[in-house]
C-alpha cells in the first residue's frame, strides 16, 4: 500500500493528503515502533523488514503526518552521494564570488521530520554509518573540502528493506534501535479492508484523510524508569543473549517513551513486555540461518523470570552465556587486487562508488569530478592571474578518488545427482555449502547457486546478497538422476562473467560425470569445461564429496584441469559441517 504522490527524488514532500497513519490496516508492531522512535529519537531509528507492497513507505509517510503539521518527509535515494547527504560546498557562491561556504544536504532538510531510506540494505555501508550516527546524536558535523560546519539534524530515521534482496551487516543491524516485520495481511477480510481504504483514498484523498483525524504526538516525552525496572531489563537482555548494552538502553528508552505516549507518570513491566520484541528480535540472530524474530512465549518466560525478586548475594543463578558460534569454515575468496585488511574484512579498493578519500589531477579521461577541489583550484588560479574570464580551466579539474570494499561473487555449483544422494553425502555437501554461505554473509559477498542433475543444469539463484534465500533454495534441493557435470560447470562459468564482481567458482561434487553432450564422453566433456574455467582465468575451488573405501579421485582430476584449489568436505571443518548441516533436511 503506497501513499499518493510518492516522490523519490530525496526532496521534502508535503504531508497534506498523505495516506493516514492510523488508516493502515494491521501492522500494529510497526506502528508502535515508529511512534516510539518519534517520541524519543535517541532510540536510534526503526528498521521495517518486509516484502514489496506491504505498506512500509505508507507507514513512514504517515508518521510524518503525525508529527507537527509542517514536519518534512525526506526520502533518501539509494544512489545518493555523501555530498548530497551531509552537505558540501556552495557551488554558486564559489563560482560567482570565490566564496567557500556550506550548502546544506538532506540531513539538514530532514531536521524536525522523518528521513526515510527505502532499501537501506542496498545503501553503501559508509552512508548508513553516517545516518545512524546523526540519528542518535541529532547533530551533523561536516569537515571536508575546506568547510567546517555543524548544524542540528534531529529526525526520525526509518529504514526499510526486503530481506530477499540482501541483509544489513550485523554491526549496522544492531545500531537500529527497533525493528519490526511488515507483511501483507493473510486474513481475506483484512486484505479486503485494506483495498477498500486504498481505493477510497485514491478517489478523494482529502475527504478520506479528514475521516481519519490524527492529533500530533503528546509533548510530554519519556517518563521516569524505576531502578528495579532497569535491573529487570538488564536481566532480561542478558538471559536472551543480547550482546553489548545497546538492547538494554533501547528497551529502557522505549518503555519510558511508551508510558509517556499513554500519559502515565512511570513505566512498568507491561511496557517492557510490549517493546522488548521490537528491540531484541533483530539482535538475537547469531547468523543469517537463525530464524528472524522472537517467540512471544520465550520472551514472556524470560521476562517473568527477570521480574522475580533478586536473590541474596552469592545465591544468584548465573545467566549462561550464549552458545558459542560454530567454527569458521576455511575462507574461500578470489585473489585480491590490493593488500588485505586486518580482521578478515574485505580489501578497500579504488572504485566508482564508495567514500571519497581524496582527489587528483586526471591522468587520461576525466572520471567523476571532485567539485570542491576543482572550485578551489579555479578560485586560486583566478586570484593569482587577475581578471580571467574562464571560471574553470582544464588545469583546474580534479577527479574524485573513492574507495569501496571489494567483495567476491561466490558461485556455488552443487551436484544434486543420484550419486551425491547416496547415504549422507548430500547432507554433508549441504552443510559445507551453508558454511560457505555464512562466511559470505559475514564478508558481505554476493552468492549465486547452480545445481545440476539429470540431463541439465539450473541457475536456481542469480547473484544476490541474500544468503537467507540461498539457504532456502538449498534446503529445497531435489536429488537424483544422472550427473551432467559439464553442464553444471558451464552454467556456473556463465555467471562468472557478471560485471563488477570478483568471481569465485566453488564446485561441490564427487566428480562422477555420467551425462554429457550428445555423442561426447561425459567425463571428457567435464574436463574440457573445467579447462575452459582455467583459460578464462576464473578462480575456482573444487570440494570433493566422494567418500567410501573405493575412491576414483575424479574430483581431484577436475581441480587440476580447472587450475582450482582442491578440498575435501572434512577440510571445511567437520564441526562447521555438523552444526550447519542439521537444519537442512
Amino acid at each position: 500500500m503506497m501513499s499518493a504522490g510518492d516522490d523519490r527524488t530525496g526532496q521534502d514532500v508535503s504531508n497534506r493528503h498523505q495516506f493516514p497513519f492510523a488508516a493502515v490496516v494491521g501492522q500494529e508492531e510497526a506502528k508502535l515502533a515508529l511512534l516510539l522512535a518519534a517520541a524519543d529519537p535517541a532510540i536510534g531509528g526503526v528498521l521495517l523488514r518486509g516484502q514489496k507492497g506491504s505498506a512500509k513507505t505508507t507507514l513512514a509517510r504517515g508518521l510524518a503526518r503525525r508529527l507537527a503539521g509542517d514536519a518534512p518527509f525526506v526520502e533518501l535515494p539509494v544512489g545518493t552521494t555523501e555530498d548530497r547527504l551531509v552537505g558540501s560546498i556552495d557551488l554558486a557562491a564559489a563560482l560567482t564570488g570565490g566564496e567557500v561556504r556550506f550548502s546544506p544536504g538532506l540531513l539538514a532538510a530532514a531536521h524536525g521530520g522523518v528521513l526515510y531510506v527505502d532499501e537501506v540494505n542496498l545503501l553503501p555501508d559508509h552512508l548508513v554509518d553516517v545516518l545512524l550516527d546523526v540519528a542518535v546524536s541529532g547533530v551533523n558535523r561536516v569537515e571536508r573540502e575546506g568547510i567546517s560546519h555543524v548544524h542540528p539534524s534531529r529526525f526520525v530515521l526509518i529504514g526499510s528493506m526486503n530481506p530477499e534482496e540482501g541483509d544489513l551487516r550485523p554491526q549496522l543491524l544492531d545500531r537500529f534501535g527497533l525493528a519490526a516485520d511488515v507483511t501483507a495481511p493473510v486474513d481475506p477480510a483484512q486484505r479486503a479492508e485494506a483495498v477498500r481504504r486504498r481505493m477510497a483514498f485514491d478517489t478523494d484523498s482529502a475527504a478520506f484523510a479528514a475521516g481519519w483525524p490524527e492529533e500530533p504526538l503528546p509533548a510530554a516525552g519519556p517518563v521516569a524508569l524505576p531502578d528495579d525496572l532497569v535491573h529487570t531489563i538488564s536481566v532480561l537482555c542478558a538471559s536472551v543473549g543480547a550482546e553489548g548494552l545497546r538492547a538494554d538502553l533501547v528497551i529502557c528508552r522505549a518503555a519510558a517513551a511508551l508510558a509517556g505516549l499513554e500519559g502515565r507518570a512511570e513505566a512498568t513491566v507491561d511496557d517492557v513486555r510490549r517493546v522488548a520484541p521490537l528491540a531484541l528480535a533483530h539482535r538475537r540472530r547469531r547468523h543469517p540461518f537463525d530464524d528472524p524474530g522472537m517467540e512471544r512465549q520465550d520472551l514472556d518466560d524470560a521476562l517473568d523470570q527477570a521480574s522475580q525478586p533478586a536473590e541474596p548475594e552469592g545465591e544468584q543463578e548465573r545467566v549462561a552465556p550464549p552458545d558459542a558460534p560454530p567454527d569458521r569454515v576455511q575462507r574461500l575468496e578470489a585473489p585480491r587486487r590490493t593488500t588485505s585488511t586486518a580482521g578478515g574484512r574485505r580489501s578497500m579498493v579504488e572504485g566508482p562508488r564508495g567514500r571519497q578519500v581524496g582527489d587528483r589531477a586526471p591522468d587520461g579521461p576525466l572520471g567523476a569530478v571532485a567539485v570542491g577541489p576543482t572550485i578551489r583550484a579555479a578560485a586560486a588560479r583566478r586570484a593569482g592571474a587577475g581578471d580571467d574570464a574562464r571560471l574553470v580551466s582544464p588545469e583546474d579539474l580534479r577527479e574524485a578518488v573513492r574507495e569501496e570494499r571489494a567483495g567476491n561473487l561466490v558461485i556455488l555449483a552443487v551436484d544434486a545427482s543420484g550419486s551425491m544422494g547416496a547415504d549422507t553425502r548430500m547432507e554433508a555437501a549441504k552443510g559445507a555449502v551453508l558454511g560457505l554461505l555464512l562466511d559470505a554473509y559475514q564478508r558481505r559477498d554476493r552468492v549465486a547457486l547452480v545445481t545440476f542433475r539429470g540431463d541439465s543444469a539450473e541457475v536456481v539463484l542469480r547473484p544476490t546478497g541474500s544468503v537467507e534465500v540461498a539457504r532456502a533454495r538449498l534446503s529445497e534441493l531435489p536429488t537424483g538422476g544422472r550427473t551432467p557435470l559439464a553442464a553444471g560447470i558451464i552454467a556456473a562459468l556463465g555467471l562468472a562473467q557478471h560485471p563488477g564482481d570478483r568471481p569465485l567458482l566453488v564446485l561441490v561434487s564427487d566428480g562422477r560425470a555420467t551425462a554429457g553432450p550428445e555423442g561426447a564422453d561425459p567425463l571428457v566433456a567435464a574436463k574440457e569445461a573445467a579447462a575452459e574455467v582455467r583459460r578464462r582465468g576464473v578462480p575456482a575451488v573444487v570440494v570433493d564429496a566422494e567418500d567410501g573405501h573405493t575412491r576414483l579421485g575424479l574430483a581431484a582430476e577436475l581441480a587440476q584441469a580447472m587450475g582450482a584449489r582442491y578440498l575435501t568436505l572434512p577440510e571445511l571443518t567437520a564441526a562447521a559441517v555438523r552444526s550447519l548441516a542439521a537444519p537442512v533436511t
